[in-house]
């Protein structure tokens, strides 16, 4: 999309600089410059993360609209007071926290550990991002591929293991990020009775879900990277495709696979399929 679709296209959404910035995980004032028109020459990539995130609450809306056809704007949205201190991600249309008021961005440990049990979400660099309860086609998914990942691990005896979400990893090994990838492998020692993963896993995995989709291609993508993991998978359902991100050589640019592939995991001498 060119910049002036873009605009028109958040317009229509009826979406804020600062809804599309969270979302993409790029800066505010980068997403300012731009739909200001002080950006001349925006790069590829934000725009790209742009339309991402726009593409995605406007399937979001259409999938609404299939399950509610009446269902508006205001009905998605409606009651969520300004003091709440959740990101609402145009992805997920999430609704914002009353436990505990802070900026986004001063969210702590602390914070995640004293929302209620039954209550599944993320810490992001300092910003909550609740999970909605995974799909039936998810959960399927997620079960095939453990047992496959298993498998693989298991015949070539590398030392690395293979864990199911909800584990918490403590990524960046910091007081304001806690992530729960869908599956996770990793390949070093750790301690098996602490409560969560301290640091990067070798390998993790999201299955992309409306709710997730531009969290998941985006924010973590780049928070993956930079925290060392050396593998990244983003399994797509609806499209039947699988992406892999091999960051060992500092590599950004995904292998694409259809369902029906052989898929080599790359941090070991492994191939799988979905």
């Amino acid at each position: 999309m060119t910049v002036e679709e873009l605009k028109s296209k958040k317009t229509t959404l009826g979406l804020t600089n600062e809804m599309i910035a969270s979302s993409a995980g790029i800066p505010l004032s980068t997403v300012q410059k731009i739909m200001s028109g002080a950006t001349k020459a925006p790069r590829k990539s934000t725009l790209v993360a742009i339309e991402t995130v726009l593409s995605a609450e406007e399937h979001r809306r259409k999938d609404m609209a299939g399950v509610n056809p009446n269902m508006s704007r205001k009905n998605a949205y409606e009651d969520l007071p300004e003091t709440y201190g959740m990101v609402m991600d145009p992805a997920a249309g999430y609704k914002r926290s009353p436990e505990v008021k802070k900026k986004d961005g001063e969210y702590t440990l602390d914070d995640y550990y004293a929302l209620p049990d039954e209550r599944r979400v993320e810490l992001i660099d300092g910003v909550f991002y609740d999970m909605s309860a995974p799909a039936v086609i998810h959960q399927k998914i997620l079960g095939e591929l453990f047992i496959l990942f298993r498998e693989c691990m298991d015949a070539h005896e590398g030392g690395c293991e293979v864990y199911l979400s909800p584990c918490d990893v403590r990524l960046d090994r910091d007081n304001k990020t806690m992530v729960q990838p869908d599956l996770l492998v990793i390949c070093k020692a750790y301690d098996l009775g602490a409560k969560r993963f301290e640091g990067a896993p070798d390998l993790a995995l999201e299955i992309l879900s409306p709710s997730t989709r531009s969290k998941d291609m985006l924010l973590k993508l780049y928070k993956y990277q930079n925290a060392g993991v050396k593998e990244y998978w983003i399994v797509d359902p609806d499209h039947e495709t699988v992406m892999v991100y091999d960051f060992r050589d500092d590599n950004f640019y995904p292998e694409k696979y259809d369902f029906d592939s052989v898929i080599p995991i790359h941090i070991s001498a492994c191939n799988t399929n979905v």
